[in-house]
Formats: C-alpha cells, structure tokens, sequence
C-alpha cells in the first residue's frame, strides 16, 4: 500500500529525514517508535505530501504521491493532482483539529459533501454508522466542546473513515489526552485494525503497538535504526540504540 523509497527531507539546511525506505503491506498496522524529533511526524506528513520531499519518492497503492514522471525525471505534481491523491489518505492528528462552530455530524460529513460531492442524505446515513463504529451514535447534535477529548479524537477518526481511505495515518493520536481516555480510543483502533484497515501509526504506547502492529519501525535521528514484527523488535532488538531506547520507556 506504501512503498517509500529513499525519501530525504531537510528544514533550513538541517537534515530531519535521511534516505528512509520503507513498505507498508495492504491491511497491515506499522508502527513508528522512537524518541521525539526522531522524524516520525515529518515522515507520515510527507505520506500525506504535507510537507514537500527533498529526494526519493513516495508510492501509494502504485500511484506515485506528489510528483510525476516526466521521460526519465519526477517533477513535482499539480496542486489538483496532490489533492486528488490526498483523498486515499485519512490523517488522525494529536490535537482532533475539529471545526469548533459544527456539530458532530456536520464535521463528519464536511469531506464527503463538499471535497467527494456526495449527496447530503448520503453523507448523514454514512456519518450515523461511522457514530455507531466508534460508540458515539447519541453524540451527532453535539458540539466539540461538549465532548471529552477522548470523544473527539473518536470523532476524527470517523471523519477520516468517512472519505473510505486507503490509508489511515495516526501521529500520535493518544498523546493529548488524559490517561483515563486513552484506552477508549486505543480500542476503536484495535477495532479498525481488526478490519483489515491499512494504518500508519506514530505512538508511544508500546502495549498497543505489541498488540496491533504487524511492523515496528525504530527510528531515530531521521533514520530508520530497526524494523520487524513486534517480538523482534521490542522482545529482542538487535541494535544498541533500540534496546536503550526501550530499555529508558519501559524502565
């Protein structure tokens, strides 16, 4: 569903991503780990063509992200082409990043109406089941602030369903909230996972990414330091780095 190849990207002259490679297998969960300002964030942003790249490219379900070829070069892509392949991407943000001023409902159903033109009545039957998916079908009518932040996070994640992704990226969409609420939020995306949905997660809950994930991605320094299943990498890790870095979350 992903293939990364060789991806650089800088800021200012500072290198945050260097020559990341990496595949991401239909209906699978990879999870990023590794400490903060490893370049994870950056990583799932440029998926998303969030950011521009500086090198390398990017592959979604075969179909090139943000660039075209050209005879024998990539040049980059159209803005309608970018936003085009835009829309095979979910993307759950730390912060729920919902519209304040709409109901539950209204913030579902905002992409499918407006971005995919989906007709209204369509929309909202769509949204309702999504609220049913993710245990909030009595919360349509109301309003972000209304809600916990476990909620919204559950909230955004339906919006992002809504537009049928192939992909789903998730930064870090646990860490914004009370420790109480992670767990409810957790469960939704096990739910997901157990469905087949291809996802992309940076998170520090290692429980979660042991449980779900068929790859840990270890990165650290903009490099991929070590990647495998979860017995390999959080069980018995083969790098220095990892074990240290594991060694300093788990105690």
């Amino acid at each position: 569903m992903v293939d990364i190849r060789g991806l650089k990207k800088s800021f200012h002259g500072k290198t945050v991503l260097s020559d990341i490679s990496l595949t991401v297998e239909p209906g699978s969960v990879t999870c990023l780990i590794g400490p903060s300002g490893s370049g994870k964030t950056t990583l799932l942003r440029c998926v998303n063509r969030l950011e521009t790249i500086d090198a390398g490219m990017i592959l979604l379900d075969g179909e090139l992200v943000g660039a075209e070829r050209k005879g024998r070069h990539l040049v980059a892509a159209s803005p309608k082409a970018i936003a085009r392949s835009r829309r095979a991407t979910g993307m759950v943000f730390q912060r729920f990043n919902l519209f304040p001023h709409r109901t539950v409902l209204e913030n579902i159903i905002e992409g499918p109406t407006k971005v995919l033109k989906r007709p209204v009545a369509e929309a909202v039957a769509e949204a309702r089941v999504l609220l049913e998916r993710v245990g909030l079908a009595d919360r349509g009518d109301a309003y972000p602030q209304e809600l916990s932040g476990g909620q919204q996070q559950r909230i955004a994640i339906a919006r992002a369903l809504a537009m049928k992704p192939k992909l789903i990226l998730f930064d870090e969409p646990t860490s914004a909230l009370d420790p109480e609420l992670v767990g409810e939020v957790l469960q939704v995306m096990k739910d997901l996972a157990n469905d087949g949905m291809t996802m992309l997660v940076v998170t520090h809950e290692l429980g979660f990414a042991r449980e779900v994930a068929d790859q840990i991605v270890f990165m650290d320094g903009g490099v991929v330091v070590e990647s495998g299943p979860p017995e390999e990498v959080l069980v018995t890790p083969k790098h220095d780095r990892t074990r240290t870095f594991l060694s300093r979350v788990l105690g």
